[in-house]
């Protein structure tokens, strides 16, 4: 239980972010739907969710037809998602995704922010392994016991399904996004995402406080200043 909390939270922390940084990662996001797939929103059912997920967060039309328009071959990126682990103050550690067209750029870019605050960088799942990779995805509806019988129909395995206020949070691993919104979307007619996440969730969260708290925070701000991290993922419980 309380998934769906920590999706909320991470929500209200994207909301208060700049909405430059916003479009940007959406930009690159609908960039990799349509590579992908094909660069067609109406025959592209991945390419189609990640442009209602940015009209959700008022992403301007001309943003998403530009970056359609550079998969189509207007442009020259190349993006791709990285995920890097690190070690912060006292017992934190975070996870940082992020989408670039140059890794070299990117990686230096983290690694500064560690080495500024005098910590570093982890090997590949010397952090991911106290985390959850898992698929969030809330819809309004009071259909829940049907829903939760055509999941398991699909053979999906659910790590939780709760009703907050009316909205039906479904938790499963994040392999298997795709197969709980189509699953949502054949039993609930017109129905639209109110929550529709995939991210690293710690599987125990810990509470930092005087220096090591100053230490975090600044290292947390860095991070997100910088333009290719789209997530970040703590175990530091976080107001």
């Amino acid at each position: 239980m309380g998934r769906a909390f920590e999706v909320r939270k991470a929500s209200i922390q994207k909301n208060g972010a700049a909405r430059g940084k916003i479009y940007t990662t959406f930009a690159k996001e609908i960039y990799l739907a349509c590579k992908k797939g094909v660069p067609e929103i109406e025959s592209n059912v991945e390419l189609k969710r990640v442009v209602a997920k940015a009209k959700k967060q008022q992403v301007p039309n001309e943003i998403i037809d530009r970056a359609i328009a550079k998969a189509k071959g207007a442009g020259q990126e190349d993006y791709k998602e990285v995920i890097y682990e690190g070690f912060g103050p006292g017992a934190s550690t975070l996870v940082i995704k992020t989408l670039t067209d140059n890794v070299n750029r990117t990686v230096g870019e983290v690694r500064a922010a560690f080495n500024k605050v005098h910590k570093s960088l982890g090997v590949s799942n010397s952090v991911l392994y106290n985390y959850d990779h898992l698929s969030i995805v809330g819809v309004k509806s009071d259909l829940e016991s049907e829903l939760f019988e055509a999941l398991l129909d699909a053979g999906i395995e659910i790590h939780d399904l709760e009703n907050e206020d009316g909205i039906l949070v479904v938790t499963a691993d994040a392999k298997d996004s795709s197969k709980v919104k189509d699953v949502i979307e054949t039993l609930i007619e017109g129905a639209e995402l109110e929550i529709d996440e995939i991210g690293m969730y710690p599987k125990e969260k810990i509470s930092l406080e005087g220096e090591d708290l100053e230490i975090f925070q600044k290292l947390y701000k860095m991070l997100d200043e910088i333009e290719d991290v789209t997530e970040i993922y703590t175990n530091v419980l976080m107001d």
